[in-house]
This record gives structure tokens, C-alpha cells and sequence, in this order.
């Protein structure tokens, strides 16, 4: 069974887009993007400095971190607590964008993520799947939107949730964190050199995932 990645920036549809299509061909869905966000929120709560390596060294060889599947669909557990909703908050997103740099981090989620490929069958999304975590992978999409839709709908999914936000502050953010994850050194957000680049922009999320489909009948036996 394959392994299919999906990269891109924050908005872009990359989560519900990933979770559909690993419905679609009975795979598995990963969320590296999540696995980030755990560390970050168990960061906050051990009031670590983000940027103190040697601290984020010894948080990963203690934490835990996995997956399961209720009612709601797939939860993140990170110490055997459900995490699912309080790793979403902004300021756990702009944490995990630090702490994702960090090279302790990075190799530890990225060992981690291996693992659970190891069998196939996966979907997995994030920023660097493609790139760094399977570069190898059978199927590549680099999912991207303008800057503006990503900011809307990420602005519409707070309202949703019941957060408290103002559009202007959410587009700048969205560009903020897309200029972060560009230019880091370690594992940058980039196009994989044999992606699939879909523009999600004015498409629904059955469209996008369809256009997968057309490119994986063709790509893969």
C-alpha cells in the first residue's frame, strides 16, 4: 500500500482535504502538523522555553504521543490526555512553528512519523511530508489557496469554534506564519520536485479530493 503525502501552508484545506481522501482508499490519516502542536502545548504547560534545545531534547525522549478514533473521528492523545481541541489555539500554533525549527524536535517527530508509515497505507499531511519525512513516497500534492481564502476560512472555523477574532488580525497571521515556515533552515515549507501542485483556491473540498484521485488512477498501479 502506498504512502501519500500532502504539504502546504496554513489554510490551505490540508486536514480536511488529507482526512477525506484517506476515507476514500481506507488509509490511514496522519497529522504531523498535530503531533507538532502536542509538543508545543506540553511546552507551554512545563513552561519551557522554545527556544532552550537541551529542554525540548528531554521533553521528547519523555513524551507521548498517538492516535485514536472515536465518534468525532481521529483524537491526538499526548500524555493520555485527549488533546484534540486545545492544541488548535493560536498561541499552541505560533509555539509549535517555533519549536518546529528545533532540531530535537524535528528528529524526534520525524522518527516517530517513519514508524507509523512503515506499513503504508498512509495519507499523511503537513509541511515537509513529502520532502523530509517520506521523500520516497509514492504520490506527492502540495496543497496551496491565496492568502486571503486561507485567512477566511481559517477566520470562519474560529468563528465556528466560538473564538473571538477579527479577519484583518488572521490574514496577517496566515502571512506571517507562511514567511516563518519559508524560511526556516530546518525542513522548510517548499514543493517537493515531483508534487502534484493543486490550487484550492474558489474549490470545495470534493473537488480537490477528486482531482487527487484522477492523478493517483494515473500514477499509481
Amino acid at each position: 500500500m502506498a504512502i501519500i503525502t500532502i504539504d502546504g501552508p496554513a489554510g490551505a484545506g490540508k486536514s480536511t482535504i488529507s482526512q477525506m481522501l484517506a476515507r476514500r482508499l481506507n488509509y490511514l490519516y496522519l497529522d504531523t502538523g498535530a503531533m507538532y502542536r502536542a509538543v508545543a502545548l506540553q511546552v507551554l504547560k512545563e513552561r519551557i522555553d522554545p527556544g532552550d534545545e537541551k529542554a525540548l531534547e528531554r521533553l521528547c525522549k519523555e513524551i507521548v504521543i498517538s492516535f485514536a478514533e472515536d465518534s468525532r473521528g481521529q483524537r491526538i492523545l499526548c500524555q493520555g490526555e485527549d488533546v484534540t481541541e486545545k492544541i488548535r489555539e493560536p498561541e499552541v500554533g505560533w509555539v509549535a512553528s517555533t519549536v518546529s525549527m528545533k532540531r530535537p524536535v524535528r528528529e524526534a517527530m520525524v522518527a516517530l512519523q517513519r514508524k507509523i508509515g512503515e506499513r503504508g497505507g498512509l495519507v499523511a499531511e503537513g509541511r515537509d511530508t513529502g520532502t523530509v519525512v517520506f521523500p520516497r513516497a509514492e504520490a506527492k500534492f502540495f496543497l496551496d489557496a491565496d492568502p486571503r481564502e486561507r485567512a477566511l476560512r481559517r477566520f470562519r472555523e474560529l468563528k465556528a469554534k466560538g473564538k473571538e477574532a477579527r479577519q484583518e488580525e488572521v490574514e496577517e497571521d496566515v502571512r506571517k506564519r507562511d514567511d516563518q515556515d519559508s524560511s526556516r533552515d530546518l525542513a522548510p515549507l517548499k514543493p517537493a520536485e515531483d508534487v502534484h501542485r493543486i490550487d484550492s483556491t474558489g474549490l470545495t473540498p470534493e473537488e480537490v479530493v477528486e482531482r487527487m484521485l484522477d492523478v493517483l488512477r494515473r500514477s499509481l498501479p
